[in-house]
Formats: structure tokens, C-alpha cells, sequence
């Protein structure tokens, strides 16, 4: 086994051991199947989206037994302004597949922008045994080939962790470029520029490199080495896959959400990787607030893009960590506290806010859980003496934080399982975060949910239509436990006794397998009788307001399995489905874009145990968006939601303009 300098062996992310280890050999080859013909009510009640079939166009090459499970290779953990004694470089293991010269696997394509090929430059061939027995090209910011192999193997790893937490493969949200894969294109020197992106419409992941404006850091910057900015922006690509909706601007909350979220990714993915997390342990004394090297992202973009920024920005709240007491302008003293959610606030700013929130979760949850070890280590006081901490106690927090973030990270996305399919705001994820939990973790025996909802008041992110903050209030509620209770009929389609499978539930048989399932979706949600549960309208609903409708859109149709901490499974069906409503603005007579639907989990019996919905019918939401649209931080993103445009801007793109550098 090939080891680092410091003589550790390779990093290996619990989310990589999982999915590289997973062994299941499919059968059929379900990419060359075939789509059916259209079943009854398809067209005339509803319709099937292509998101649907494209689960069988993503799926990863699964490892053969005569196959290895990892490949080792070089990263930089954080970014190239990290002192290398501190974690810098990292020798981190990631699925085996086999490479084209790219590399180009069954999930990413790592090259040139179309047109813009350097014939002078060879792509990196991770194959070719002198780079095999190294682990990969060395670290350095001057080798194209490195700059290749970082973006791989970064977004391979967060790749393993969406894959883990949601126990299935998750498809791209753009159709496949070719015959044969659909791969999200990498291009690590996209253009010049601070910012960096993901385009759906043509399924690329674009990076930027600029002049360095710190006299302390002459040279290029490129951000394709950034660790955060890699893995902040393929968690862009991922979330685009999970829902397409997510990436429509409704609402400051939505652009907030995929800022924030992005940003929580690429944080505790910094746990991952074992130097950086004992350096950070060792320089905090066990402080993981403290802990910049874990706490920061992108440390060298703020350094080298802005003046007097140590990094872009923060998983800690430094307006009430760095002073508790401020002075007011008369001299007097007043108490400091957390940035507060606004939601007139720029859209990193906002997502900053959600990320505070869950951060400060974690440090709650890791400061209980570690309480027993500082008792352990200081003959029960709790205080540690002055100096460095002892290496066993080094070793055994990094664990416990390692340890903790990778369950903080699942949690994170496993919850947007159960988030409403548009429209997203920060209370309501907050709402799916205690929902996915409590579903699969009844027992919480150290309070996770209790730290998440408190961090989350404590920065004043509420969501609306509850009662009180109490776990029971904020858990979305079953059918059956509406007043009056919501009657949905069981789902025979849907049992798993009818499911067709190609040898693992994550894999869907084929096309028509999914469409199969989509048509027994979309004939009972909707029924004219149900078509209000699940946020959807007739077109002559009188709550339209004479506005169009279109028909109902089933977006997506996915099986899942998902372990527990104590070893238990569960299987289910996670489902959306859609409607747009060609919204009238009678002052202006523009139109816009406005959608309801509902997120629907299915149990292996085919009963309905949740729909999380927005009323396609809601007014008082529609009014919100159009206010928004017409506000100083909306009126850019008119042309995203304008129902008569022919073209749509990079929403990725318009998000990262004017606010250099970001990621």
C-alpha cells in the first residue's frame, strides 16, 4: 500500500469505501433499451418528463472481482496556499473504473472546451504504469496534467457521498452528449476569470484561472484547484440531477439554498482527509470552531481575488465568534450576535447563513460527544492544560470529527429526498433534514435534531405553517395524519413485488421499466380527486385566475436503499412530480414561469408515506415571486422565469457575476 510522507496510509472517505466496495454485477445492459410505447393518460393527463429515463443513462461501471477497489491519487486537500506540513497534499483512494486518456470514465470527461483543444497538450492517461505506480502525477500548480487529475478525483469522491447517503445512483440533469454515456464534461481552464461554473444545457463543468492581485501570491491562480471550488461546483451539478426545479430563481431562498448547500459539501469534505483534520485538531486544541484550516473555503481565492480576506468565506459566524462585545458609536457595550436570515440578502450571504446554521449543529453535537474524552484526558476537569494536547487525544478527536462530519454530510443530503420539487426555502429544508432523519433514525440518542433546530432559531431560519419548532411539528406529516386524513389509494404498480430491477434496487431493469413506473405514478396523482394533494390544478381551476396551465410532469421515478447507523434498511420510492402555470402580470402583461408539485415517498408496498407539496394554485407564493423578480437582487433573473423567452440564461454563471472571485 502506498503511503504518504508523513507515513499515513491513503485517505479513504467512508462514502468511497461503500460505493467502491459495493460488488453487484448487473446483468443487462439497460442503456440499450428501449422506451415504450406511451400508456394510458400519457398526454392527455399527464406527462412523462425526460428526467425519468435518464436513470439508466448515469449509472457508474461497477467493479469486477479481478478489478482493484481504489485508485490512489494526489490531491490538494484545501487549496495550493496550505503549507504541505499541514495537509495541503493529501494521497486519497477513489473507485476504481477504468480511464480513458482524459480521464474519461462512465461519469466524467475531463477535457478541453469543444473547439478549443490544445494540440500541443496531451490529456492525462492514468493509465500508463509510470503514473500508475506514483498514485497519479505529483502535486503542482504548472502541471496541466495535475489540474486534471484534481478535478477527477474530487468530484469521484463527492460523487461516492450523494451516492451513499441516498443509496442509488443519481442521474445527471442534462441529456447524454452521445450514443453511448452520459458524462458531465470537465473543463479545468474554461476562460479567464475568477469565477467558475456548472451549464446544464450543455452539461459542463466550466473553471477559471486568473492574475493573482496579492503581491504575497505572484502568478496564476487556477480554480480548478481549489478543493472547495471543485467540490462546490460538481454538488451544483449533483443537486441540478436530484432536482431540476432547484435551479429556477423563485425565490432568494433558492439561490441561497444551492449557494449554501454547495458550500456545506465542500466543508466536510475537509474531514475526509486524515493530516488535515489531526493538523487542524492539534492547532485549535481540539477547538474545531477554531479550526480554520476546516472551517474556511477557499482560502486562496479570498486571498488572491480580495483584499485583506484570509478565504472566500466561512462555515463559522465570526459577527458573534471573533468579539461577543462590540462597542456602539457613544462608547457603550452592546452584545454581538449571529447573522440573522434576511432573505434581502445577496445569495452567498443568505446560503452563508444556512451554512452557519448547520455548522454550529455540529460543533454542538461534537462538543457532547467529545466531552468524555477531555474528562478522560484531564483527570476529570475538563480544562486542558496549556501547550500541545496529547497525540492520543489528538487522534481520538479527529476521529470523533471525521467521524461526525461524514454523518452531518449524509444527513445534509439525504434530506433533499424529501424537499418540495420547487421552490425551496431554508425553513422548509430544515423541515426534510427532521423528517429524512427521524424516518430512518427514530432513536437519537445525542440529539442531533435537537442541535440542528436550535442552531437553526438561533439564526432565526423558521420554516412557515408550523405550530412551534418541536420535532414533532416540524415533521412533514403522513396522509393519515392530516385533519381531516389525506385517503390515497395504494399504488399496485409500485409494489416491489411488480418493481423490475437489474440485480440491485439502485438499478432501475431499463427505460421501460421507468416509464412503467412513471404511468402508475401519473394515473393516480392525477385524478381529479386528488390532483390538490399533490400541488396540481385542473385547467379550470378558479384559484388559476384565467392563468394557462400545462399538464402534470412526472420529473422522476427512483428506487433507494438506505442504511442505518445501527444496520437497518430501508427501501423506498422517491417520485416528483410538476406543473408550470403561465403566470400574467395584469399590471405589466409579462408572463412568467410559475410551478407547484410534490415530492412523493412511496414505501415497498406502494402506500404513499409522504407528499411534500406546493400548491401550483398558491397565490400568495406567486405574489412572492413576482416581488422578488421586480427587487434589486430578482430583476437579473426575469428572463430565467419568462414564459415567452426563447433562450435561458446560466443561472451558475449570472449567480457568480460581480461578486469575484467565487465559486
Amino acid at each position: 500500500m502506498t503511503e504518504t510522507p508523513d507515513g499515513s496510509l491513503p485517505s479513504t472517505p467512508e462514502s468511497v469505501k461503500a460505493v467502491a466496495q459495493t460488488n453487484e454485477t448487473a446483468t443487462a445492459d439497460p442503456v440499450a433499451a428501449k422506451s415504450s410505447a406511451p400508456c394510458p393518460g400519457e398526454g392527455t393527463t399527464f406527462v412523462i418528463g425526460e428526467g425519468v429515463e435518464r436513470a439508466v443513462d448515469g449509472r457508474p461501471e461497477e467493479r469486477n472481482n479481478d478489478q482493484p477497489i481504489y485508485r490512489p491519487l494526489k490531491i490538494f486537500a484545501l487549496d495550493p496556499s496550505v503549507s504541505r506540513l499541514e495537509g495541503a497534499t493529501a494521497l486519497v483512494n477513489v473507485p476504481y473504473e477504468p480511464l480513458e486518456a482524459g480521464p474519461v470514465g462512465h461519469l466524467f470527461s475531463v477535457g478541453e472546451a469543444p473547439g478549443n483543444e490544445n494540440q500541443s497538450h496531451h490529456p492525462l492517461n492514468l493509465e500508463d504504469p509510470n503514473i500508475l505506480i506514483r498514485s497519479g502525477i505529483e502535486p503542482s500548480t504548472s502541471d496541466k496534467r495535475f489540474h486534471e487529475q484534481m478535478v477527477y478525483a474530487v468530484c469521484s469522491i463527492v460523487y461516492t457521498a450523494f451516492r451513499r447517503a441516498l443509496g442509488r445512483h443519481i442521474a445527471w440533469g442534462f441529456n447524454k452528449l452521445d450514443d453511448k454515456h452520459t458524462r458531465l464534461l470537465i473543463i479545468p481552464r474554461a476562460f479567464e476569470g475568477t469565477n467558475s461554473c456548472y451549464d446544464k444545457t450543455t452539461g459542463e463543468l466550466r473553471f477559471g484561472y486568473y492574475k493573482s492581485k496579492a503581491k504575497d501570491f505572484p502568478g496564476t491562480v487556477y480554480a480548478c484547484l481549489s478543493h472547495d471550488t471543485v467540490a462546490h461546483e460538481v454538488t451544483h451539478a449533483l443537486l441540478d440531477g436530484l432536482r431540476a426545479h432547484f435551479s429556477l430563481p423563485t425565490s432568494p431562498d433558492v439561490l441561497a439554498f444551492h449557494e449554501g448547500f454547495a458550500d456545506l459539501v465542500a466543508v466536510f469534505q475537509h474531514f475526509s482527509y486524515e493530516q488535515v483534520v489531526r493538523t487542524a485538531i492539534r492547532k485549535s486544541r481540539g477547538a474545531v470552531s477554531r479550526a480554520a484550516l476546516l472551517t474556511d473555503i477557499a482560502r486562496q481565492l479570498g486571498q488572491t481575488g480580495r483584499a485583506g480576506k484570509t478565504a472566500l468565506r466561512s462555515a463559522i459566524d465570526f459577527t458573534e465568534e471573533a468579539d461577543p462585545v462590540g462597542e456602539k458609536p457613544d462608547g457603550t457595550k452592546e452584545e454581538k450576535g449571529p447573522r440573522l436570515y434576511d432573505p434581502a440578502m445577496e445569495p452567498h450571504d443568505l446560503g452563508s447563513v444556512l451554512v452557519f446554521s448547520v455548522f454550529e449543529a455540529f460543533i454542538t453535537v461534537f462538543r457532547r460527544k467529545t466531552e468524555r474524552l477531555l474528562r478522560l484526558a484531564t483527570n476529570g476537569s475538563g480544562r486542558l492544560p496549556p501547550g500541545e494536547i496529547p497525540l492520543d487525544l489528538q487522534a481520538a478527536l479527529a476521529e470523533k470529527a471525521s467521524k461526525l462530519a461524514g454523518q452531518f454530510l449524509t444527513m445534509c443530503i439525504r434530506a433533499i429526498d424529501y424537499c418540495p420539487p420547487v421552490d425551496i426555502t431554508l425553513g422548509e429544508y430544515l423541515r426534510a433534514v427532521i423528517t429524512s432523519d427521524k424516518d430512518l433514525v427514530p432513536d437519537d440518542p445525542w440529539a442531533y435534531r435537537e442541535a440542528w433546530v436550535d442552531a437553526f432559531r438561533h439564526h432565526r431560519i423558521y420554516p412557515s405553517w408550523v405550530e412551534d419548532l418541536s420535532e414533532d411539528a416540524l415533521t412533514w406529516l403522513a396522509p393519515q395524519k392530516h385533519d381531516p386524513p389525506l385517503v390515497i389509494p395504494q399504488i399496485e404498480g409500485l409494489t416491489f413485488t411488480k418493481l423490475k430491477f437489474d440485480g440491485d434496487p439502485a438499478w432501475p431493469a431499463d427505460k421501460t421499466e421507468l416509464k412503467r413506473q412513471a404511468c402508475a405514478l401519473g394515473e393516480i396523482v392525477t385524478r381529479p380527486e386528488y390532483l390538490h394533494i399533490f400541488g396540481l390544478a385542473a385547467k379550470d381551476d378558479e384559484l388559476l385566475n384565467g392563468d394557462k396551465v400545462e399538464l402534470p410532469e412526472v420529473q422522476s421515478i427512483r428506487s433507494s436503499r438506505r442504511i442505518g447507523p445501527s444496520g437497518q434498511v430501508v427501501f423506498d420510492i422517491v417520485a416528483e412530480v410538476t406543473q408550470r402555470r403561465m403566470a400574467r402580470n395584469k399590471e405589466s402583461g409579462e408572463v412568467y414561469n410559475f410551478y407547484g408539485g410534490a415530492t412523493i415517498i412511496i414505501d415497498p408496498n406502494g402506500k404513499i408515506r409522504y407528499v411534500m407539496a406546493k400548491r401550483v394554485t398558491n397565490n400568495e407564493r406567486l405574489d412572492e415571486q413576482k416581488q422578488f423578480l421586480e427587487s434589486q437582487n430578482g430583476a437579473r433573473y426575469k428572463e430565467s422565469l419568462s414564459a415567452t423567452a426563447t433562450s435561458r440564461p446560466n443561472l451558475f454563471m449570472m449567480l457568480h457575476q460581480d461578486v469575484p472571485p467565487v465559486t
